[in-house]
């Protein structure tokens, strides 16, 4: 072992390693990243006038649907749409609150669910009847907590809808706060749909998100809607569209006017909950989508731990190869920020993304447990 050990030369060893993990983190960031920060939107003006059914599941909501629904409710979009809201199994006000708002909004429909799902736990047996209800041929979705940025959010939406394009991922933001924790919550939300937009612009799509999604109404009951995953809690959004989505059914809305937007978990333990029920439902993807994603995640935490062990051999090509990777993703960032409306988070990049190093860590062991039942 020692005459082995004689032959090893830690210092190539390192300094190459450490050239891979950047090689890689570059070409994420060109090949793929990019395609999001250079996107130009198009429009499909000619189906502007497309009939839509929102859909909102609510548990216990009746803060939020007081607080939100009405975002909802006073959309411009003068064409055909309904809004549905599921009241699944609530104890709280909400059915009085959706009462009211009923006199009032003659485009609410109000499903109440009275009994727990048998063998499917979670969202998707209440979103699977509001979307089976639906009077219109395609679905909008979002949350309770969630409101839209403006009142155009259906219009910006529907524009992107076409015989083509049968999925559209929005972008889903958290409300900006005072603090880091806000900040970095907000960035690894604004990190997400960096990936999850990006990969959709490449023709590999591998999920969207719950807060701000729309799809084809038939797309859903000819997969058999969630059946396939029914026995998980979540993955009412991910898995679905990682199930349905292809590169030629598939666009991404970047319009400000089409953002909706949440409150943020309001600690650490909250928020740490959150995530975790989202591993636990991405190891189900398709292995092409978790190797990718796993390269890159195993890549970006790599390349700062090669970044330190490097620098005891060769700091001055350590710091190059760190300033070119800083650079690229300097621009990525700085257009990407822009174009999603989270440009004070640009300064902070660099902490922010040494910062996903221990995100990662922290994360990693929910690959691997079992997942939970409830939704909420």
């Amino acid at each position: 072992m020692k005459l082995f050990g004689a032959f090893i030369d830690w210092h190539m060893i390192f300094i190459m390693s450490f050239c891979a993990t950047g090689l890689i983190q570059v070409f994420y960031y060109l090949f793929f990243f990019a395609r999001l920060s250079f996107y130009k939107q198009a429009v499909n003006p000619s189906l502007q006038t497309t009939p839509v059914s929102v859909i909102v599941c609510a548990r216990d909501e009746a803060e939020n649907i007081a607080g939100n629904l009405p975002g909802i409710l006073v959309q411009h979009y003068p064409y055909e749409h309904e809004v549905i809201v599921v009241n699944d199994n609530s104890v709280d006000e909400s059915k009085y609150i959706l009462e009211e708002y009923r006199k009032k909004f003659n485009q609410l429909k109000i499903i109440e669910l009275t009994q727990e799902a048998k063998l499917i736990p979670g969202k998707k047996f209440p979103l699977s009847m509001g979307i089976k209800s639906a009077a219109y041929p395609i679905v909008l979705l979002t949350d309770a907590d969630c409101v839209p940025a403006t009142e155009n959010w259906i219009y910006s939406m529907m524009q992107r809808i076409s015989e083509k394009k049968q999925i559209v991922l929005g972008y889903g933001a958290y409300h900006k706060k005072n603090g880091f924790l806000n900040k970095f919550i907000r960035w690894e939300t604004f990190h997400t749909a960096l990936q999850y937009m990006s990969y959709a612009l490449a023709g590999i799509p591998y999920m969207g998100v719950g807060r701000n999604l729309s799809y084809n109404k038939d797309l859903f009951l000819l997969n058999k809607g969630f059946s396939s995953h029914n026995h998980i809690a979540g993955g009412d959004d991910d898995l679905f569209i990682n199930m349905v989505a292809t590169g030629k059914n598939t666009t991404v809305n970047t319009d400000k006017q089409s953002f909706t937007y949440s409150k943020p978990p309001a600690n650490v333990k909250q928020w740490f909950r959150q995530k975790k029920r989202h591993y636990s439902t991405s190891k189900h993807y398709k292995p092409v989508h978790k190797f990718l994603l796993s390269i890159y995640s195993l890549s970006h935490f790599l390349f700062y731990s090669l970044f330190i062990a490097t620098l005891f051999y060769d700091w001055q090509l350590a710091i190059i190869i760190l300033g070119i990777r800083f650079f690229i993703q300097g621009i990525i960032f700085y257009k990407t920020t822009s174009k999603l409306d989270e440009k004070d988070l640009f300064p902070f990049f660099p902490l922010l993304d040494l910062l996903m190093v221990f995100y990662y860590l922290s994360f990693a062991p929910s690959l691997f447990r079992k997942n939970k039942t409830a939704w909420k």
